[in-house]
């Protein structure tokens, strides 16, 4: 299970190092793709598989199916870490997520949330500020 924030910093080559909690998890292959809120999903290869074979099954007669599969099967590229446990960030997606200098590693239960460190402290801040709504909202659900 990924938890945790961690801040770090993207090198001239786009290489991002990632957490050495979260290496193992990531050893066998992982995906690397455009996520929500601004953000870049990073799943261990055997979540992506389990996610695009979901994407695989919605109806192609509606829009926002078929607007959702291509958001996150267009956007996504296979990454391998290297010896050092860095993986490098394609470009296209730096730009997507606006990563330039530095991210934060956001564990998130099956995957990494990879974000611009400004647009995460001015996410955190509007989420911090609504958590009694959104928590109200999701007790009908149990939690």
């Amino acid at each position: 299970m990924f938890i945790g924030e961690y801040k770090h910093t993207i090198d001239d080559k786009g290489r991002l190092a990632i957490p050495v909690k979260f290496r193992g998890d990531l050893a066998r292959g992982a995906v690397v793709t455009r996520g929500l809120d601004a953000s870049l999903f990073l799943f261990p290869k055997e979540e992506w598989d389990k996610l695009a074979e979901k994407l695989a099954g919605l109806p192609l007669g509606q829009s926002n199916s078929r607007a959702f599969a291509r958001l996150m099967l267009a956007g996504a590229m296979d990454v391998e870490m290297d010896k050092q446990g860095r993986l490098v960030l394609p470009e296209y997606l730096r730009t997507y997520a606006g990563i330039a200098k530095s991210a934060v590693v956001v564990g998130v239960y099956n995957r990494l949330e990879l974000w611009d460190v400004e647009t995460w402290e001015a996410y955190k801040k509007r989420t911090e500020s609504d958590v009694s709504d959104i928590a109200e909202q999701l007790g009908g659900l149990g939690i």
